[in-house]
């Protein structure tokens, strides 16, 4: 049997990291809690966007009608919610909002998921009047606005029906504010020539009967400051596309390779029947990145992209990727091991993708492939080359706060990275990283080069009532320039319990 008797060296590692953390460095950023408000149960504070010229918050809601709930702002220690925007005459529900200059966008996904849907233009001054509504591709997941306001990009993920017998194409709509919302959305089928070389680098297209564009699903946005270049992740394609704004032109797909598993530097914690919390070992296996959300940031004359690697999969009625390792038969050459790689202490648990893996198609796996990079990955936005994958977000919260590692979701996706956010004080970039499992928000320090430093944990329990992030959504940072108190702000949204939540610099 193959069994890591570690616990005695963890916790003599954990300590001396709690003790590290627990030691501020000099001239630290930190933040405290300042409020919070709770909008409903489950889904019901999903992404928030900040209107400095109102002094409001517009939120996701998707508890019961889909709406977006109105929150007074103009006192950030006191939020008052205000009367909310109801969309259900528009489409079948709203995924994401943003806000630029005084207007207000909404993505609609369309009565039927799998429809077109819709891009909603409200004045955040005169709510009560009817929105502008543009038709783009089918289920725009996110929706953002250039930085200097002309355009507004929505990322349509174009995912398939239940039983898979209907799949849309994925698209990114780019939408021209200044000639009246003219709006043009681009599809992927032109790079469908390019496939057998984007495949050998780490990308995928699985879906049962699915031509490359109709694979594609794009899922979250960031746009350079010059308001130039967009970026989509494509996350169960594992790549993230590049668009020229002002050509209106997908440019390129960057495949985003694999981690290998087996190196020194890549461990990660595959049991949730192991008793030990934390166990962070090598495996035989490799992992997809399949980043949600992305964000941007400029050094010089370059745009560098950070990714927060949470991994997803396709598990439908008609088609689904995911077994555990115990399930499947393992290559005996490949893995003389596998009784023992196939007790549930070891890998035999953890869910891994069918959708490769069976090099010689001889029907059992030669290879393992893992699903999400369970890490912060900064990438080049030029040309796609990884600077740096920052792979200790796990270790950062055992050192932290051991109590929030969820050791029972070690055999899916571990902490979930999910959202990422990125601000700037006093001249230092600063990383937001919500993890979804964890009900924590990991705040980071990240330099011109790539590295990244361990700044503090938000766990969002400081008195405040019942206050706390089950399962943060969103994450929205407002400058203090910005700001109605004149200092930094970051918003969580927790989509598990309906709560907001202020952070003060």
């Amino acid at each position: 049997m193959i069994k890591i008797y570690v616990l005695g060296a963890s916790l003599l590692l954990l300590a001396a990291c709690t003790e590290r953390m627990n030691r501020p460095f000099p001239g630290n950023i930190t933040f405290a809690e300042l409020s919070s408000i709770q909008i409903g149960g489950a889904t019901a504070a999903e992404i928030t966007a900040f209107d400095p010229s109102t002094k409001r918050l517009f939120v996701v809601n998707n508890d019961g009608v889909s709406r977006v709930d109105v929150i007074d702002f103009s006192d950030p220690s006191n939020l008052v919610q205000l009367s909310p925007i109801y969309i259900d005459a528009y489409g079948g529900g709203v995924n994401s909002v943003s806000v630029k200059n005084g207007l207000l966008a909404m993505a609609v996904e369309g009565f039927e998921k799998t429809d077109l849907g819709k891009v909603l233009v409200y004045k955040t001054k005169d709510l009560a009047a009817s929105p502008v509504q543009i038709l783009v591709g089918a289920l725009p997941d996110m929706v953002t606005f250039s930085p200097n306001g002309r355009f507004i990009v929505s990322a349509n993920e174009a995912e398939p029906n239940a039983d898979y017998t209907v799949d849309p194409e994925g698209s990114i709509s780019i939408i021209d504010v200044e000639k009246g919302y003219a709006v043009e959305t681009l599809g992927f089928a032109s790079f469908a020539g390019q496939y057998p070389t984007l495949k050998a680098k780490g990308f995928r297209i699985f879906g049962p009967g699915a031509s490359f564009a109709q694979d594609i699903e794009p899922e979250y946005v960031t746009i350079d400051h010059s308001s130039s270049y967009a970026w989509v992740t494509l996350q169960e394609n594992n790549g993230i596309a590049k668009i020229d704004l002002r050509r209106k032109k997908i440019t390129d797909i960057f495949p985003l390779g694999l981690k290998d598993n087996s190196l020194a530097g890549n461990e990660l914690d595959v049991s949730d029947r192991d008793d030990i919390v934390g166990n962070l070992q090598n495996w035989p296996l490799k992992s997809y990145f399949l980043p949600d959300a992305i964000a941007s940031m400029n050094v010089g004359a370059n745009t560098y992209l950070v990714t927060a690697n949470e991994g997803d999969t396709r598990d439908y009625d008609g088609y689904g990727e995911e077994e555990r390792v115990k399930d499947l038969d393992l290559d005996p050459t490949a893995f003389p091991n596998a009784e023992a790689l196939q007790e549930d202490e070891n890998l035999g648990r953890y869910t891994v993708t069918t959708s490769a893996g069976d090099v010689d198609k001889d029907g059992d796996f030669d290879v393992l492939y893992g699903i999400g990079g369970r890490s912060l990955t900064v990438w080049n936005g030029g040309n796609g080359a990884m600077v740096k994958d920052y792979v200790d977000l796990e270790r950062d919260l055992l050192s932290a706060n051991s109590s929030l590692y969820d050791d029972g979701r070690s055999d899916n996706k571990g902490v979930e990275p999910e959202e990422v956010e990125m601000g700037q004080i006093r001249g230092r970039n600063l990383v937001f990283v919500g993890l979804e499992r964890s009900d924590a928000v990991m705040v980071y320090e990240i330099s011109g080069s790539g590295s990244v430093r361990f700044l503090q944990l938000l766990d969002g329990i400081k008195g405040l009532g019942d206050s706390g992030h089950d399962a943060p959504e969103g994450l929205f940072f407002i400058p203090a320039e910005e700001s109605p108190n004149g200092r930094p702000l970051l918003i969580v949204s927790s989509e598990g319990d309906g709560r907001i939540t202020v952070y003060i610099n």
